[in-house]
């Protein structure tokens, strides 16, 4: 079965009778949370090797095999493939489901395609639970790091939050390896203001990307190339996080000039924002709003979206894709700013 976004939680923390959960998407690393929170749920001693076994690419061989090993310690036995899972461990799945046995397999399957069979067998069987996992953003964001920092007893401004949430990578991984820094740095008990989020958090967490989106809206071609590039090339970015990078920023700024369309001000319309835009960033914001009309970024955003499927395309130069997509965005800017 196919478990909705209101449910995961409720699904990982309690996986009941299910005997597998296949989590696929984009962000590798809260795949790996998810698999963690719901092997954990069975047994909370992830190192215990009777009831434990986690298995690599070369070992999906063994997966019927320990479908049906017994508990030596008793309880339920946890088997956790943790990297490769695809369409050729569909027919020992389905053999090792037909056996008796109360073991959860859980498959990590990041690249697992909309059309994979392993996929669409595990989202009609009702012992089975697929799980998406895509990067987080917005209200989603900020109530990840809330609840992070949160079971770490420490607080946060809201100015503080927003400045992290704009800067937050498309990793789950990544994200809470700041979130772990900043509690660290805050201690229990403590409270997060800007200048201390600024001060901890690095700029691994994506910064460069966001850099290309707002140079690339504002027209200001170099500033865009060079971030674009230090994203790509430098800092292991993939072209689909790009992509990502760019949406987001895209339909902010849309979110925004239809308010303004509808009469209201421009400060108006972009308090509304939800983080808000980060002050040092605002002017960049603001020029791309005086160039950008809404139906102009509409069409931005249709492009983005059919450069994401492009780069996904087996064999695809994708990085070139979107440096290319980029300067596109950079020339339509520029071409508005002259016609004003």
């Amino acid at each position: 079965m196919k478990v909705s976004p209101r449910n995961i939680a409720t699904t990982l923390q309690a996986p009941g009778r299910l005997r597998a959960i296949v989590l696929y998407g984009d962000d590798v690393g809260l795949i790996r949370e998810r698999a963690t929170t719901a092997a954990k749920a069975i047994c909370p001693d992830l190192h215990d090797p009777f009831r434990v076994a986690m298995l690599g690419r070369a070992d999906h061989a063994r997966l019927e095999e320990e479908m049906t090993a017994l508990s030596l310690s008793g309880g339920r036995r946890v088997i956790w493939l943790r990297e490769g899972a695809d369409d050729s461990l569909l027919e020992p799945l389905k053999r090792s489901l037909a056996q008796p046995s109360d073991a959860l397999v859980i498959m990590e399957a990041p690249g697992l395609e909309a059309r994979s069979k392993l996929r669409g067998f595990v989202e009609k069987d009702a012992h089975c639970a697929l799980i998406g996992c895509y990067p987080e953003e917005g209200r989603a964001l900020e109530g990840a790091i809330r609840q992070m920092l949160a079971a770490q007893e420490v607080g946060i401004d809201p100015d503080a939050l927003g400045w992290m949430v704009e800067r937050a990578g498309p990793d789950r991984a990544a994200t809470r390896s700041e979130v772990e820094k900043l509690a660290l740095f805050a201690g229990t008990g403590g409270r997060l203001g800007l200048e201390d989020v600024r001060a901890c958090v690095g700029d691994a967490a994506g910064v460069s990307m966001e850099d290309a989106a707002f140079a690339a809206m504002a027209g200001q071609r170099r500033e865009a190339d060079a971030a674009a590039e230090r994203a790509l090339t430098v800092d292991g970015s993939r072209p689909t996080d790009m992509t990502r990078a760019l949406l987001s920023h895209i339909h902010r700024l849309r979110r925004v000039r239809l308010a303004m369309d509808g009469g209201m001000s421009r400060a108006d319309a972009m308090q509304q924002l939800r983080p808000p835009v980060f002050f040092k960033r605002t002017d960049s914001f603001g020029q791309a709003l005086t160039v950008w009309s809404a139906p102009a970024l509409l069409r931005a955003a249709q492009e983005t979206q059919a450069l994401e499927l492009a780069c996904k395309q087996t064999g695809s130069p994708d990085i070139v894709l979107t440096l290319r997509h980029v300067a596109r965005l950079c020339s339509l800017a520029q071409q508005a700013r002259r016609r004003r």
